[in-house]
């Protein structure tokens, strides 16, 4: 979900540099990754990349196909008109999250190493029922537009444009979390020519501008 609008702006621009037509279906990685180790035919899958390296292992994915195409970091954001705590520094963000009432993460990768996080500064058991996982296919800026959770997490490509909530920031140094989104060629694929042809392009200059746009690097 985290590359669901950058991915939709990247096949509209390849239809008009190369005359090929895109279906693009963006759900949430767990069931994406479950769709394509059941054999579903699709040509290509786009996923964080150890999902991608999973897929690769159980023979889902071709070998040898992955590509590497955005770095996402984490954005952190509070409900429209809401006060914003103080997020500078690791200790700031630490004191933040332990005054929050409610924390929201999602269930990707990101939600992962923020719950690895907690544990590091040793907070997980105290913050364990004030921790809200948003469901899947929801975005946490819904949660935190909805007063749902006070104190959300999750990829800026996600809270950018997102209505009723304001990005306070990213991650501050120390503590960054950062997720690579690769894509393979799927091992249902019978045209696996042309999306390696289409990885290719999202790996190239001409979609720089785009991924950055989206509030992304590319990998």
């Amino acid at each position: 979900m985290a590359t669901r609008q950058v991915l939709a702006e990247l096949a509209a621009a390849y239809r008009t540099a190369c005359g090929v037509e895109l279906a693009l279906e963006s759900i949430g990685g767990v069931d994406a990754a479950k769709r394509v180790a059941a054999g579903e035919a699709f040509d290509a899958v786009i996923l964080a990349a150890d999902a991608i390296d999973k897929l690769l292992a159980g023979g889902s994915v071709l070998a040898g196909s992955r590509a590497d195409l955005v770095r996402s970091p984490v954005a952190i954001a509070v409900r429209e008109g809401s006060s914003v705590p103080d997020i500078a520094s690791e200790a700031s963000l630490r004191a933040a999250v332990l005054s929050a009432r409610s924390i929201g993460h999602s269930t990707g990768p990101s939600g992962t190493a923020l719950l690895k996080l907690f544990a590091r500064w040793g907070v997980a058991d105290q913050l364990r029922e004030r921790i809200v996982q948003a469901p899947a296919g929801v975005p946490v800026a819904q949660l935190v537009a909805d007063g749902a959770v006070e104190l959300g997490f999750q990829q800026l490509s996600e809270m950018l444009g997102a209505p009723g909530i304001h990005v306070i920031g990213g991650m501050p140094p120390g503590c960054e979390i950062v997720s690579t989104f690769s894509g393979g060629i799927c091992a249902a694929s019978r045209q696996p020519e042309a999306v390696r042809a289409l990885l290719a392009y999202m790996q190239s200059p001409a979609a720089a501008d785009t991924i950055r746009r989206h509030g992304m690097e590319p990998a």
